[in-house]
């Protein structure tokens, strides 16, 4: 049986979840700027949880974005730290389709927007549709005002908006059927999403565990003098 670590700093949430014995085990927590010190003890009570250590992982997923750039890099380098040390490979995640997955089990939903705020006045935004119990990305993720997000061309039916970037709401062009803008990417759903790219043989080298920031100016320009 297929055990599998997943890890998400993206957003104000750390969160770790762990498949084995096809059992899942999950801890949670939002702690903003305490993601440093707290992943590597999460794991280990999860583990500890298990009654299993480090070499039983088969593989170990990560949120790899797009989210706040300081906790996007906390979880990539404890992933390539413990992937290299246990010679495993590893599932980079989209955050983006983390909340979208999150949206469908807590929510029941089967076509999310998921938004999460970018700060400097833009959203991180993608559309998802539920196909085979997975949330997968219709169109291209991006980064964008909130005024110039949209759904696909091919849009129909009822879509629930998720996450932070939905607290823009009132500048958003999309009016969902329903929404959650408190929605943050939690490991459970990661866990999930990772199962469906072990199983297509998506996993790579640790050296491929790379951040999606989808902005490539991440520092506010400065004004001219």
């Amino acid at each position: 049986m297929t055990t599998l670590l997943a890890l998400d700093t993206s957003t104000e949430a750390c969160s770790v979840a762990l498949l084995h014995e096809q059992r899942v085990l999950v801890r949670h927590e939002v702690i903003p700027r305490l993601h440093a010190q707290r992943l590597l003890p999460m794991i280990g009570e999860i583990l500890a949880e298990a009654g299993i250590g480090m070499s039983a992982l088969d593989a170990i997923a990560f949120g790899r974005g797009p989210g706040a750039f300081t906790g996007v890099r906390i979880a990539i380098g404890v992933v390539q730290g413990l992937a290299f040390a246990l010679e495993r490979p590893v599932l980079p995640i989209s955050d983006l389709a983390v909340l979208a997955q999150r949206a469908h089990r807590e929510h029941a939903a089967t076509q999310v927007a998921a938004a999460i705020d970018a700060r400097m006045d833009e959203v991180y935004w993608g559309c998802y549709r539920l196909e085979a119990g997975e949330m997968r990305l219709l169109g291209a993720e991006a980064v964008l005002p909130p005024e110039r997000v949209g759904l696909p061309r091919d849009a129909a039916g009822n879509w629930f908006g998720a996450g932070t970037g939905w607290g823009y709401v009132a500048r958003l062009p999309v009016a969902p059927q329903a929404l959650d803008a408190s929605l943050l990417p939690h490991a459970e759903d990661l866990l999930a999403l990772a199962g469906f790219a072990w199983a297509r043989g998506e996993g790579v080298e640790a050296d491929a565990a790379q951040p999606v920031y989808l902005r490539d100016n991440v520092a506010t320009p400065k004004a001219p003098l």
